[in-house]
């Protein structure tokens, strides 16, 4: 059964900059109500008044606070865990303090959302859940292990909470970047060199970076109706990075 009338609402986490706002771009010119969630307070409410959405300031590790949007913002049909942090290091020049924010903020407020989104999708016996997670996580990353760690587990999250929601008609999925020209990654490549990019550019069948946009597009379309029939999957958008992975 679909969702009630009118513009289905969606929540996008981490949507101030880069892919997050291409996917708040995208998902409002298919007609759906946006929510543009971010820390940049400012970032965000520049992206919700260019869209016509709506801005929250959402620290997504402040689980209190996760849990007041999506009850005043909320109800919502679409579900968007894009928000996330990234550190290039060898794990054993990284301290506990580091493991932990990687963790928090890429896995456990993945399941704070989800967790408050849930219920009134389940109600509503219509959902999409589409959480961003990563080319690492099935291929590892030498320098990111923790976020690799993380993004697994985003994978493995996103299957079960397929298994367990699909008899309410709700799907949940993950896009998995692979090397995205956004600026966490110009800045990744700004602290560790030009080599990076080099690295990152030839382990691709394109040769190239993918761009915010090819991610929203790949996201849109989970997030519709035509996708109905397709949960509990990982779709790369990594210029064939994963292939065989």
């Amino acid at each position: 059964m679909a969702e009630t009338a009118g513009p289905r609402r969606a929540l996008v986490t981490g949507a101030a900059n880069g892919i997050g706002a291409a996917i708040a771009r995208r998902l409002a010119a298919q007609g759906r109500a946006v929510v543009v969630a971010d820390r940049d307070a400012a970032g965000a409410d520049g992206v919700a008044r260019a869209i016509g959405g709506r801005a929250v300031p959402l620290d997504v590790t402040d689980f209190a606070r996760v849990r007041a949007v999506v009850a005043e913002a909320g109800p919502f049909a679409i579900v968007v865990n894009n928000a996330g942090v990234d550190q290039h290091a060898f794990f054993t020049d990284m301290a506990e303090a580091e493991w932990r924010r990687l963790i928090e903020v890429n896995l456990i407020a993945v399941l704070a959302v989800v967790h408050a989104a849930l219920p009134a999708m389940q109600a509503a016996r219509f959902g999409r859940i589409v959480n961003i997670a990563s080319e690492a996580a099935r291929l590892g990353s030498k320098g990111g292990s923790v976020y690799a760690a993380a993004k697994g587990g985003v994978v493995a999250f996103t299957k079960s909470i397929a298994r367990e929601n699909a008899r309410y008609g709700i799907t949940a999925n993950c896009i998995a970047p692979g090397p995205i020209d956004t600026p966490m990654l110009q800045a990744g490549m700004a602290a560790v060199g030009a080599k990076l990019k080099d690295a990152v550019v030839a382990a691709t069948l394109m040769k190239r970076l993918g761009t915010p946009d090819e991610v929203a597009a790949a996201v849109a379309f989970l997030a519709s109706d035509e996708a109905g029939y397709i949960t509990g999957e990982t779709l790369g958008v990594s210029g064939g990075m994963g292939l065989g992975a």
